[in-house]
């Protein structure tokens, strides 16, 4: 017995073992095309009996051989399935998934016509890969690193704020393409040629221009899947390369009637789907066929991204919301869009995506989406808040937050109730829950010292951060608010814009004698509507949309703030400047934990303790005139947060009790 090694360049094999043949010249060409199912030139080179093998392993031979030297020459239709990819793999082939389900549902009775805003099956082969076999740990995040070498027509991750919502887009979804119906759905551009004689049913996506969630601190960003620090880099295909546009024959070989075996058990491929032009489409994408385009400089968390949704209601996406979008990834920098302003369809949405081209902004097209709460951007475990574990962990805290404020031990206590506080309820224009926190009484050397340790500690207990030095420059010359650029048909962001659950400083400090112009004072209207209302005016030029929030404000200033007016007033008392220590990763983990899961807890007042905070109320109101409503609502707020700091569902007279010791002592200090 002797052994035969069998090279092949060019192409791979699909059979996986081809049977030994004699040693005759044209019955081995023969043998090697059919088995292959391959048309194209190939040549070999003999020495004595030969045979063909396993995939180039070395196997055993009954025949006198010694080694067979095989290349493939690729046709068209090779290249093209090298491209495409195995039709069967959702990680790498996400299209070749979604045109398979969708021909063999079409070849088993369903009208094409009936799939406009409905899954054929495709969806819910995603869901079955991505959460019932774990492979969404496997789907690389698309940031400004990695969109370097991902792969286009892959599947990704994306996760950003829905900063402004650009209305839908009608696109050819299926066609017809000779006798057999196809599908564009989930692509930028056509699958196969298309001419004005085409049958075409027009369906509809929606278009959301997505960014990283502002103000994120870079702990939160996840980490990369194992298959993403894996990839070989070099292998990866260049974006700039020029892509070409095939014709439809690999395609033609997929097996309409695979079962459901071959279509999860598939092994991957790497592929790289045809780029052309799709008459039909609003947004005219055309391939300029230019090799000069050059990659993007993107900064870090600045990736913006237009993710396209199909199949879902309107009222599952919204402005300021924060999604992961699991989808087909399209990125193209020799794309450009091309208007035709003779269109009849124009309505504004060109405007836009001119302004948004393919070669600077990536697409998604989303199969997948989840709203995520700020729980999704902790590495921690979701764990149970048992009473003992919250307790140790807010001990250690409380004992932070005062190191943190100078041994202020009042200052601290606010602190943390500031720290759990979010708008849990609307009743009305009132916000109920909110806590907004005002710590005066800082001076130039205090400030220095303190400002600096108080925003890196919240940049490292909570994920979503940002300071706002205000000044009357700053006033009279930034945009807070969101607006609508008509010109462009965009909505320009401002720094109000923010995500629920977002932590903002405002220093007032530095806030000196100035005058303010139109655009400062509608500035310092806007920051007071936030802090009051927890409402944000969008200015849409000839209207205001007023827009809900939930955002936590502290306040540092000298005096207390008229511009400001926050639930909270507590003069600032250090008495000694402390290294703040952490307590290591574990420790911080913690405390972010325990931020994020009781903030979110459930509560109630049982009657009994209805009872005896009315009475207190009434105490409270006959011996000082000046209480008012809003005075018990805060202390209604901070009952609450004092509860749900020890991990407690329901009111205690106890913790009543710390709360009137609280507010005695910061009303001593005022």
């Amino acid at each position: 017995m002797q052994k035969l090694k069998l090279h092949l360049t060019g192409i791979r094999l699909d059979q996986p073992m081809l049977q030994p043949y004699p040693n005759q010249r044209q019955k081995g060409q023969n043998y090697l095309k059919s088995n292959t199912k391959m048309a194209g030139k190939w040549q070999t080179r003999f020495s004595g009996k030969t045979l063909l093998a396993l995939r180039g392993k070395i196997i055993e031979s009954p025949y006198k051989a010694k080694v067979l030297h095989c290349r493939l020459q690729p046709t068209q239709a090779n290249k093209r399935a090298r491209m495409v990819g195995v039709p069967f793999d959702c990680l790498t082939n996400p299209l070749g998934v979604v045109r398979l389900t969708f021909e063999k549902a079409v070849s088993l009775g369903s009208d094409p016509a009936t799939f406009d805003g409905k899954d054929w099956g495709a969806i819910d082969l995603f869901r079955e890969f991505l959460f019932d076999k774990g492979g969404l740990s496997q789907v690389p995040i698309l940031d400004h690193a990695s969109i370097r070498w991902i792969e286009p027509n892959s599947l990704v991750r994306f996760r950003g704020m829905v900063q402004d919502m650009l209305g839908n887009e009608f696109y050819a979804g299926a066609f017809k393409d000779g006798s057999t119906w196809r599908t564009n759905k989930f692509t930028d551009v056509a699958s196969f040629p298309m001419d004005s004689s085409t049958e075409v049913k027009v369906w509809e996506r929606r278009l959301l221009y997505c960014v990283p969630v502002p103000a994120q601190n870079s702990w939160t960003q996840p980490r990369p899947s194992e298959p993403v620090t894996t990839r070989n880099k070099d292998q990866a295909i260049q974006h700039g390369e020029k892509r070409l546009r095939e014709d439809d024959a690999a395609t033609h070989s997929m097996n309409l009637h695979a079962s459901e075996h071959e279509l999860h058990s598939s092994p991957p491929c790497t592929k790289k789907l045809c780029q052309g032009m799709l008459p039909s489409q609003p947004q005219g994408l055309v391939d300029n066929c230019s090799n000069l385009s050059m990659m993007p400089d993107f900064n870090q968390n600045s990736l913006p991204c237009l993710v396209k949704i199909y199949d879902s209601p309107e009222s599952d996406l919204k402005l300021n919301d924060v999604f992961e979008f699991v989808g087909v990834f399209t990125f193209n920098p020799e794309l450009s869009v091309h208007i035709d302003e003779s269109d009849e369809f124009s309505n504004g949405l060109e405007d836009a995506l001119v302004h948004l081209p393919p070669s600077k902004v990536p697409r998604l097209h989303c199969f997948i989406h989840r709203k995520l709460s700020i729980h999704d951007f902790l590495s921690f475990p979701m764990i149970e808040p048992m009473p003992h574990l919250v307790r140790g962990i807010r001990d250690g805290l409380l004992r932070h937050l005062t190191s943190l404020l100078g041994n202020d031990g009042v200052a601290a206590q606010c602190m943390l109730l500031h720290l759990l506080s979010k708008v849990h309820a609307r009743v009305d224009t009132v916000a109920v829950g909110k806590l907004s926190l005002n710590l005066t009484g800082f001076t130039e050397e205090s400030i220095s010292v303190f400002r600096n340790q108080l925003n890196l500690a919240m940049q490292s207990l909570l994920p979503f951060t940002q300071v706002v030095p205000l000044t009357v420059e700053y006033l009279n010359s930034t945009s807070l608010a969101p607006r609508k650029d008509y010109q462009t048909n965009r909505l320009v962001t401002g720094v109000l814009q923010l995500a629920e659950g977002t932590h903002l400083t405002i220093d007032e400090t530095q806030l000196k004698a100035g005058t303010l112009n139109s655009t400062g004072v509608e500035n310092v209207r806007l920051l007071k509507n936030l802090i009051e209302w927890q409402k944000v005016d969008y200015d849409f030029e000839y209207y205001k949309m007023e827009m809900t929030s939930d955002v936590q404000l502290l306040i540092l200033s000298e005096g207390k703030s008229n511009i400001l007016p926050a639930d909270l007033v507590l003069p600032f008392c250090p008495s000694a400047v402390c290294s703040c220590e952490n307590g290591g990763t574990e420790v911080q983990q913690g405390w972010r934990w325990y931020l994020t899961t009781l903030r979110s807890l459930p509560h109630s007042i049982k009657p009994e303790m209805q009872k005896i905070i009315e009475d207190d109320l009434v105490a409270a109101r006959q011996a000082d005139r000046s209480l008012g409503s809003q005075d018990f609502s805060r202390w209604l707020t901070m009952a609450r947060l004092m509860s749900v700091s020890f991990g407690e569902t329901c009111l205690s007279l106890e913790h009543w009790q710390m709360v009137r010791e609280l507010e005695r002592l910061r009303r001593e200090r005022m």
